[in-house]
């Protein structure tokens, strides 16, 4: 940090105060996002979390560095948005008639992370004592997994584990004792154990690799051509389809040949894909022609999740706002 750059800062300079702040933007999206869970929410507190610090700078005494000082503005406000979220609960859109599914859960609103945006910050922002690393960190399976924590386990384990802040850094930030940190972090690490499965992320393959493309190919081929036989030859025996924040979730190649099968013949057409990636996963952008225009329209996003030679989980996300994040038109010429 520039002693020099801090004391414009706090003389009203702003162009100061954005030298000060532009470095720890895009790792701080990711912290809200991993707290939230959502892209445009996370994108508000970061908004807000700035325009606290401006506002708070002459306050900021430096007993900790300037990033610790931006995380826990940052991480309360997230708090914050968690409670106001429990006050105004959002109703999950209703689903024509699916079929029965193998579970049904609590929805859970969560959306898929542009790989985009992680460019800098996967591979610098973790401390030295982080638990997690990076590419498990930002995976989709990690991000759901948080979601079903107390919004304080939550804080507590991003900041511990993830980002590698001390145990006292982070009873600071969350204004509790250690004690209690210390108990949080053993009830979310027993959560998420039960919720990750250890050992799936070793064993998919790099990303980018020729292994992935290979897969990923193959798998993007039977969908443009609507083979639903060749999309489940694909998957691992266990493989789950999920929805969010729809609560119906399919295991197994009956189940989720069957949900194919059906949304197939609703939507009345193949998809086209066009490939991105979301949470250092391959994803594609999905698009149905629309029979009335020599266009196909944004229709959904999926997200995979690999496994060695197979893909273990898709993860659906029809919500077309995402597309813009992912720098994916709304529509494309036939």
């Amino acid at each position: 940090m520039s002693e020099a750059a801090l004391s414009r800062a706090r003389a009203g300079d702003q162009s100061a105060f954005r030298e000060l702040v532009e470095p720890y933007r895009r790792e701080l999206h990711l912290h809200c996002y991993r707290i939230l869970g959502s892209l445009q929410d996370a994108e508000d507190v970061v908004q807000e979390t700035l325009l606290a610090a401006w506002r708070g700078l002459r306050g900021f005494e430096e007993r900790s560095s300037l990033r610790a000082w931006l995380y826990r503005i940052a991480t309360n406000r997230c708090l914050n948005a968690l409670r106001d979220r429990t006050r105004r609960p959002r109703e999950v859109p209703p689903m024509a008639e699916p079929p029965k599914p193998t579970r049904v859960a609590e929805p859970m609103w969560l959306d898929p992370y542009p790989d985009v945006l992680l460019e800098g910050v996967a591979d610098s922002a973790p401390g030295p004592d982080a638990r997690y690393e990076a590419r498990e960190s930002v995976g989709l399976a990690f991000a759901a997994a948080l979601q079903h924590l107390p919004p304080r386990q939550r804080a507590a384990l991003v900041l511990r584990e993830v980002l590698g802040f001390r145990t006292s850094e982070v009873a600071d930030m969350l204004e509790t004792s250690e004690g209690s940190v210390k108990g949080a972090l053993q009830r979310a690490r027993a959560t998420l154990d039960q919720r990750v499965e250890a050992g799936r992320r070793e064993q998919a393959p790099l990303p980018g690799s020729a292994r992935e493309r290979e897969l990923v190919g193959r798998f993007a081929a039977a969908v443009e051509r609507g083979d639903t036989a060749g999309v489940i030859s694909l998957l691992t025996d266990d493989a789950w389809l999920t929805m969010p924040p729809q609560p119906y979730e399919y295991q197994g190649a009956h189940a989720i040949a069957r949900f194919l099968a059906e949304r197939a013949d609703r939507r009345g057409g193949n998809l086209r894909l066009v490939p991105t990636r979301a949470n250092g996963q391959p994803a594609f952008g999905c698009y149905l022609p629309d029979p009335q225009a020599p266009i196909a329209r944004a229709y959904g996003l999926m997200v995979l999740t690999l496994s060695d030679q197979r893909v273990s989980a898709i993860t659906w996300f029809g919500e077309r706002s995402l597309f813009a994040p992912f720098g994916l038109p709304r529509a494309l010429p036939e």
